[in-house]
């Protein structure tokens, strides 16, 4: 079994490093907030370390699923940052959902210092987190890959390596631009069968056996038809993941007109105080608009 680290203790990260201490592992984690780490550690017996350069110190592979760029440079860079901690040899596996730029930036640094970097950001939901179903889109050396591929299975559904370094952020882009199409379209159906006087629960008893079938579909429907958007990813994490898409497509030159679009609705359900509702949230938006 492998010394492991677990940098970031989210809704998503939590549970994450939860499947690695369980699977057997000794697990050390940092969270910003001290005592959610202390928490973690006292639920799942694990340690905990005041800083990440403490935690990742010794370990074999640090896994680390934070916010956003800035949050990863914090964990990975500077005298408290993980690198510092990290032997030669041993691998920084990112699940957070960042840039291509910080991505290959970071790669840059952890091999000047003689470290590996894996990119893979994660796709399922805190659902899939918390029982260790989630997609990995993986960027990065084959070799690196190959090494950290048995911890990561512990909570994957699948895991994939894509390419190089950038690859599984870029892969992870293409997720939330499919999402982001399909919820709304979900929204709409679920809006136009309100308008026309049809029971949305029967209408999707029946055209998700079909073409129009989909994991949003038979996982939100219900809580979109109740008003309740309580259920997984935050609004204004999806808007920080699509301004992601919508940069990166600036520069590579992808048109992205409907992407663009649900961009807004989502600053529209801000608006209404939606930022931390899930991403379904675009019905209540309809809703709300008559």
């Amino acid at each position: 079994m492998a010394k492991l680290a677990f940098l970031g203790l989210g809704v998503m990260g939590y549970p994450m490093a939860g499947h690695l201490q369980a699977a057997g592992h000794s697990v050390c984690v940092y969270n910003r907030t001290s005592s959610k780490a202390a928490a973690w550690a006292s639920e799942y017996g694990g340690t905990h370390a005041d800083t990440p350069r403490a935690a990742a110190t010794g370990a074999d592979f640090v896994m680390a699923c934070v916010g956003n760029d800035d949050d990863l440079r914090s964990v990975c860079l500077g005298d408290n940052g993980a690198f510092a901690g990290m032997a030669t040899g041993a691998t920084f596996v990112d699940h957070t959902t960042v840039s291509e730029k910080v991505t290959r930036e970071l790669y840059a640094a952890a091999k000047d210092s003689g470290l590996n970097f894996v990119d893979a950001p994660i796709s399922g939901g805190q659902a899939g987190a918390q029982n260790a179903q989630l997609g990995i889109m993986c960027g990065g050396d084959q070799a690196a890959y190959d090494a950290a591929e048995p911890v990561m299975n512990i909570y994957a559904k699948m895991c994939r390596r894509i390419g190089e370094s950038g690859a599984g952020q870029l892969t992870k882009m293409c997720n939330q631009i499919a999402i982001a199409g399909l919820v709304q379209g979900l929204s709409e159906a679920l809006h136009f069968a309100e308008k026309a006087g049809l029971d949305g629960r029967s209408v999707v008893e029946v055209i998700s056996q079909g073409a129009a079938g989909s994991w949003q579909m038979s996982n939100r429907y219900e809580t979109m038809i109740d008003d309740q958007f309580e259920h997984g990813f935050a609004t204004d994490w999806m808007r920080k993941d699509l301004g992601i898409c919508l940069s990166t497509a600036n520069e590579n030159g992808a048109s992205l007109p409907v992407t663009a679009l649900v961009d807004q609705f989502y600053k529209d359900v801000q608006k209404m105080g939606g930022g931390r509702w899930d991403t379904s949230s675009l019905f209540k938006r309809l809703r709300k608009m008559g």
